[in-house]
């Protein structure tokens, strides 16, 4: 018993020590878990914010200096922590106390914190703001001082993060809600694909817009950080999924900029569709706003929503032909071709100079002539990005003509018929012998 009680009272100086880190240094923008050997190498740097040891600010000299120190203050220990620049690190070896010691912190300041709050509902004064204002803020403190370290340790313990909701969404103060922003992404910073920290942060962004109105700043700024993540975190679905979920709250010029820088973003990672399904997201959102409308009439912007669908197939085609057996080239030109086909492809000419031609049947004559490309590429030795290039082209063309009238499917696939050998195809790609088979007419 009396090895458990000195463990918890480690627990809960180490807890101390890390939550008054985290309380001066509210600039941390990174964290990291490390051996205790490290350490040394840590405090070899050009630069310091503060001193590897630390009480509230003093530095180590004046702690040495003291014969006593006071109670109340903690002072944090270089073999545990370090903290330079903004960046934190944290000894392994302490984890399993300092994990325990947070979550029973947190567990007692929930559970008094809801019980304060049944008791003025049962009171009737729940909104009385004089009422147990002082305590209430004490809990409230409480609650999102443990939660931090706690959240900082176990990311993706889901009560924490609904416990700060609970704490915000009754205070609702802007600042803290801005302040939200600096915890998710300091654990985005070693946990980019945490589903708690993107959740919470979608959250904190639909409280400032019930707040703010012009979020213009505040979206950018988000989908940097997700650029930013993307590029040290490969086929992070759940970043892409926050910039994709950003274009709700972005302005059509935004709009155009996001899709225009993200150009270059996606041609230097033409295998990861998380990309190309954020410019899917983008262009569904430019489309929405230009609409045919009932009666034949056309919006302002029409011709201009032609040339953006246009000119994306063109630089789609240009990726495909460059970069041989890329599947999520492929499905990006599915999108592509359904938006112009849904959108365009009526037969009609486009009074846009750059685009000679948006009939449906001219269409599917460059989507024809494209396949043709490249199942006429397949080089002797057969390589495998060659074989999935013929595999996705021959798809797509099958796909297309499930998504044309009756008629003009008939005619396409007759015209697919005489151009390719099915025969072969199925002797080369018999995994696609079932589904082909049951496409063709």
């Amino acid at each position: 018993m009396g090895g458990d009680s000195s463990s918890e009272e480690v627990g809960l100086d180490l807890l101390q020590q890390l939550e008054l880190i985290l309380e001066h240094d509210k600039l941390i923008d990174e964290v990291g878990f490390v051996h205790p050997d490290q350490f040394p190498a840590l405090n070899e740097g050009p630069s310091s914010s503060l001193s590897p040891v630390c009480i509230l600010g003093q530095s180590a000299a004046d702690i040495l200096n003291k014969d006593t120190v006071e109670l109340h203050v903690v002072q944090y220990d270089e073999k545990v922590f370090w903290n330079k620049d903004h960046k934190l690190a944290i000894s392994i070896l302490v984890l399993p106390q300092l994990y325990n010691a947070a979550l029973n912190a947190y567990m007692d300041a929930n559970r008094r914190y809801k019980q304060s709050i049944r008791s003025q509902i049962n009171k009737g004064s729940f909104d009385d703001a004089n009422c147990g204002c002082d305590f209430d803020q004490f809990l409230e403190s409480e609650v999102l001082k443990h939660t931090r370290a706690l959240l900082i340790l176990s990311y993706d313990f889901k009560s924490a993060w609904n416990s700060r909701k609970l704490v915000l969404s009754r205070k609702q103060e802007l600042s803290l809600f801005v302040d939200e922003f600096q915890l998710s992404a300091l654990i985005l910073s070693y946990a980019p694909k945490s589903e708690g920290a993107w959740s919470h942060r979608q959250w904190t962004v639909k409280m400032i817009a019930e707040k703010v109105h012009d979020l213009q700043e505040l979206v950018k700024k988000e989908s940097e950080l997700v650029k930013n993540i993307a590029e040290k975190s490969k086929m992070n679905y759940r970043a892409w999924n926050h910039r994709c979920w950003l274009v709700l709250y972005m302005t059509e010029s935004q709009v155009l900029d996001e899709l225009n820088m993200s150009r270059k973003w996606a041609e230097l990672h033409v295998a990861d569709n998380c990309c190309f399904h954020y410019r899917r997201r983008l262009m569904l959102r430019i489309l929405s706003n230009g609409d045919v409308k009932e009666g034949g009439e056309k919006p302002f912007n029409y011709n201009s929503n032609v040339y953006a669908v246009w000119k994306e197939l063109q630089w789609n085609k240009l990726l495909i032909q460059r970069y041989i057996g890329r599947e999520a080239l492929w499905i990006h030109r599915r999108f592509l071709s359904q938006c112009w086909i849904k959108h365009f492809a009526n037969n009609q000419k486009s009074s846009s100079p750059h685009i000679e031609a948006t009939g449906l049947d001219d269409f599917l004559g460059e989507e024809f002539e494209l396949m043709n490309a490249c199942l006429n590429t397949q080089t002797d030795d057969e390589l495998d990005d060659y074989q999935s290039q013929a595999k996705h082209a021959v798809s797509y063309i099958l796909w297309i003509s499930k998504q044309i009238p009756s008629c003009s499917e008939v005619k396409l696939q007759e015209r697919l018929k005489e151009a390719v050998n099915f025969e072969d195809l199925f002797m080369k790609y018999p995994e696609r012998l079932m589904l082909w088979k049951k496409v063709l007419v």
